[in-house]
């Protein structure tokens, strides 16, 4: 899936209606003089999406909380997706499936010591959660306590991943306290340098400094979030000051809004084409090669994303920034049936979904492309929750997504695996080719990092040569504050992390 957090609905309120709750939310923000007092000043944060199961950390809503600096794992990423030390300050693998952490000195936020029972209880907690976490779909895990400072873990499947694996928001480490009666609740009880103190339903959330994290004192008191799923409505918030940061500002905002209080960056999300090659014209390669010719990146870029996003350069973008270095060129590609030929061909359905607000005007663009080149091109737009099973079916001959391809395990690998082998879980393109099979296999074997990167290049080459996916663009991430007199927002390409310790106003 593209995500699993468009699976939410969005709020049904308009934009002009949002505003009032809003600004009624954040009244007390950036100028209450309490926490000027207590040193520096309140956060005001607009975020796009509602908490859905109760800020549980097993579902999408752990990544809000690891947005919002309030629950951390023993490991974080770095910029380029390797794992570094979090709450474990460093590990060791004793065997292919066998690692050992070893932690830092830190405590929960109730005060108590994160301690090796601690870790055990909150990761094989995650392991027997229902629904499990979905970092651990390919694999499970056994932790077990080691001396006063160590964590044994055994994974079911040789995993060379299992660090950045830990760094998911999924599997934070809570206290004690967090597991009452069968639920996780992280409200007082994690480790990040804010306190989820309060949360309003799907409406707000409010977060006080933690005094006890181990990296140091936030430099903001406090933050206080409101929940918007409407893009304008957060856009205009920003506009009039209401808030101070608002995520995900939509590409249509973003020019109205000026360079002060829009700052783009790459992402490692790739919007593409998937052609259905097991049914239908796409079934032909060079059908799907004349698809691949027809398409224009940079008129994409232009048209719809107003510059701000990156022309296509194959499955991994801007955002996976080693990607370009091992990139090989793909080989054995199709000829592509000429214009008479395409026109012979009975109608193609192209499908995508209304949760990203771009993505109907994308396929405008792509249907008008692919009908100057001959195809006859009907469109199906809705939401995504009622796109997803026809999709996973092959109902439809060309389908547009947008896709974070660095999800669960900052990993390619098993976005490669799941979107393109013969048994993967979100193969929408039906594509079923044995050395793309062969070579995503070998790469999810490779431990080292940089052969990894060059096994995964080579995948990529031969999933970019059957034409199953035409890449159409890598999206950018655009966030919003002024940066005038915000500063230390996190500009994350893996949108793990927005505010941290070091976000303040002033």
């Amino acid at each position: 899936m593209p995500t699993s957090r468009l699976r939410r609905a969005a709020l049904p309120l308009t934009a002009a209606a949002l505003l009032v709750p809003l600004a009624a939310a954040c009244s007390g923000g950036a100028n209450d003089t309490n926490g000027a007092a207590d040193g520096g000043q309140r956060l005001r944060v607009v975020m796009a999406f509602p908490p859905a199961q109760a800020m549980s950390p097993y579902g999408d809503d752990a990544v809000n909380l690891s947005r919002l600096a309030v629950i951390e794992g023993l490991t974080s990423l770095d910029r380029e997706g390797a794992a570094k030390p979090a709450l474990a300050a460093s590990w060791k693998r004793e065997s292919p499936k066998a690692w050992t952490f070893t932690l830092r000195e830190a405590s929960f936020q109730d005060g108590t010591k994160v301690d090796p029972a601690a870790v055990v209880r909150s990761l094989n907690a995650a392991q027997k959660a229902s629904p499990k976490p979905r970092v651990l779909s390919d694999t499970g895990i056994t932790a077990t306590a080691q001396g006063a400072d160590t964590v044994r873990i055994v994974t079911t499947e040789a995993d060379p991943l299992l660090p950045q694996r830990l760094a998911n928001p999924s599997l934070t480490i809570l206290s004690a306290a967090a597991y009452r009666d069968g639920k996780v609740n992280p409200a007082g009880r994690a480790t990040g340098p804010f306190t989820l103190a309060a949360v309003k339903g799907a409406v707000s959330a409010t977060l006080e400094r933690n005094d006890h994290y181990w990296g140091g004192k936030s430099k903001a008191p406090g933050v206080d979030v409101t929940f918007v799923a409407d893009g304008t409505a957060r856009a205009n918030a920003l506009r009039t000051e209401a808030v101070d940061v608002a995520e995900y500002v939509p590409i249509s905002q973003a020019s109205l809004l000026g360079d002060r209080l829009v700052h783009g960056f790459p992402s490692a999300r790739t919007n593409g084409l998937s052609l259905n090659t097991e049914h239908g014209v796409f079934a032909d390669p060079a059908m799907r090669a004349a698809a691949r010719e027809a398409i224009d990146s940079e008129a994409l870029v232009k048209a719809v994303y107003e510059g701000r996003a990156d022309s296509a350069q194959g499955l991994l973008g801007p955002g996976v920034p080693w990607a370009a270095a091992d990139r090989k060129a793909p080989v054995d590609r199709a000829k592509a049936a000429d214009k008479a030929q395409v026109a012979k061909t009975k109608q193609i359905v192209l499908a995508t979904y209304t949760n990203r607000p771009e993505l109907p005007e994308v396929a405008t663009v792509v249907q008008q492309q692919l009908q100057k080149r001959g195809f006859t091109v009907k469109q199906v737009v809705r939401d995504y929750a009622q796109l997803e099973a026809d999709a996973l079916a092959g109902k439809y001959d060309a389908f547009i997504q947008a896709r974070n391809t660095l999800l669960d395990t900052a990993d390619p690998v098993s976005y490669l695996a799941s979107d393109f082998t013969c048994d993967g879980s979100f193969n929408i393109s039906q594509l079923c080719d044995k050395r793309v099979d062969t070579d995503v296999n070998k790469a999810a074997e490779v431990a080292g990092t940089d052969a990894r990167h060059r096994a995964a290049m080579t995948a990529e080459a031969d999933i970019l040569g059957t034409d199953a996916l035409v890449p159409l663009l890598h999206e950018r991430f655009v966030q919003g504050y002024d940066d005038t007199r915000v500063h230390g927002v996190a500009l994350d390409p893996m949108e793990r992390t927005l505010i941290t310790a070091d976000t303040r106003v002033g």
